[in-house]
């Protein structure tokens, strides 16, 4: 039988995985640090690593070291909250399976464990949705030649690859994109290859007239080289409906030129504004602050109610009985937020959780004059929380 060893400092996350593991037939063994991980190797043989980054006593690069210092080949996946290109580049050097950004769907977490195993899908489990095929899998070790630098043993990991005969698009998009997101441009076809060859891309961006090429054939082979990346045609505004005629041509979607505010901020939100946007830890769930304009706060609130509903999942599956909700640092709309944490309470009770909410003083005093939300208990810090009584908790002792 296939065996996965989890190694994460979170019961809750290493219960989720577990749970979902055994889903596909296989057996599980459970480390909480990355020392009892390595005992753990030591003891019997995995074929899988699921291995958190940020862990105490020992690290998880650092127990991905220790093991390739052993000669230990075992398969690896990374799971981390964070996006640093550090943590990527170092453990990709060290040679890992893939990474999943936390907070993950079981999904994608499958897919990804089976992809690494080299496992056929289950029937009726699908291939991951876009936005996991936006994330990059690591690929096999390499050294890059030409243009850029490469970390030794590893292809050099890019967000976005632009394919656009014209100087002048690569500045536009380089100056609309956060500073943030990396960003390669070439201007043929052959030198699209030459950087596929080299680097592993998120995004593959083509324009869809380029002199001399066919750019559907051109993304069609670039796939080959970059499985893992989401490829999106370059079209003028002009075109009818040029997110259509893109998936039609077999893309993954589109982005107009002119590039205006809009399409860009879509672009930045579907494919890395969800990586940073709620963390998870045990049984708290705590939102990202909101840093946008003020006129994108409503989409901000509709993402995070998307991905407040699968956290509830998670902390459900690890069999908490209580979900604790970290808003201090939540915008205050009067029109929007006392809905959401209706919402999110509704969906918290049919799962059989206690909603506890950490907010500040005024979304206290909000949400006690609302019939919807007059008896959710309210805290001050997530450790009042977690110590509350059920019982002090439901009559809303400690509370404001």
């Amino acid at each position: 039988m296939t065996k996965i060893l989890t190694v994460d400092d979170s019961r809750s996350i290493r219960a989720v995985i577990s749970k979902q593991m055994q889903e596909l037939g296989f057996e599980v063994g459970e480390a909480e640090d990355g020392e009892k991980g390595l005992e753990a190797l030591e003891a019997e043989a995995f074929d899988l690593v699921l291995l958190d980054v940020t862990m105490p006593v020992m690290d998880g690069p650092t127990m991905l070291a220790k093991m390739r210092e052993a000669g230990n080949r075992t398969a690896v996946i990374m799971l981390t909250s964070e996006s640093k290109r550090s943590v990527v580049a170092n453990a990709m050097k060290l040679g890992i399976a893939n990474y999943v950004l936390k907070p993950f769907r079981a999904d994608e977490l499958k897919t990804k464990v089976l992809k690494a195993l080299k496992l056929p899908a289950p029937a009726g489990m699908g291939d991951a949705p876009a936005a996991v095929a936006s994330e990059p899998a690591v690929a096999a070790p390499v050294h890059a030649s030409g243009g850029g630098v490469a970390h030794e043993g590893a292809r050099q990991f890019i967000d976005v690859l632009l394919v656009d005969d014209m100087e002048n698009v690569m500045k536009k998009l380089r100056g609309a994109l956060p500073e943030h997101i990396t960003m390669n441009h070439c201007v043929s076809a052959q030198s699209a290859f030459s950087l596929c060859r080299e680097r592993v891309y998120r995004i593959v961006l083509i324009d869809t007239v380029i002199p001399d090429v066919n750019s559907v054939a051109l993304m069609r082979q670039l796939r080959v080289m970059q499985p893992h990346a989401s490829f999106l045609a370059l079209a003028l505004r002009t075109a009818n409906d040029a997110g259509k005629d893109a998936l039609a041509e077999g893309y993954d979607g589109a982005l107009v030129k002119p590039f205006d505010p809009d399409g860009i901020e879509e672009f930045v939100l579907t494919y890395f504004g969800n990586q940073d946007l709620l963390v998870i830890e045990d049984n708290v769930l705590k939102p990202a602050p909101f840093t946008g304009r003020d006129d994108r706060l409503d989409r901000y609130l509709q993402r995070l109610r998307s991905l407040l509903e699968g956290g509830l999942e998670q902390v459900a599956s690890a069999c908490y009985d209580e979900a604790i909700f970290e808003f201090s640092a939540l915008p205050l709309r009067r029109d929007k937020t006392p809905k959401m944490i209706a919402d999110i309470r509704h969906m918290a009770t049919k799962m059989g959780l206690e909603l506890r909410l950490v907010a500040t003083d005024e979304m206290a005093q909000l949400l006690k004059t609302l019939s919807d939300t007059s008896d959710v208990p309210i805290f001050k810090s997530v450790a009042e929380a977690r110590s509350a009584g059920q019982e002090l908790a439901r009559a809303g002792g400690g509370a404001r």
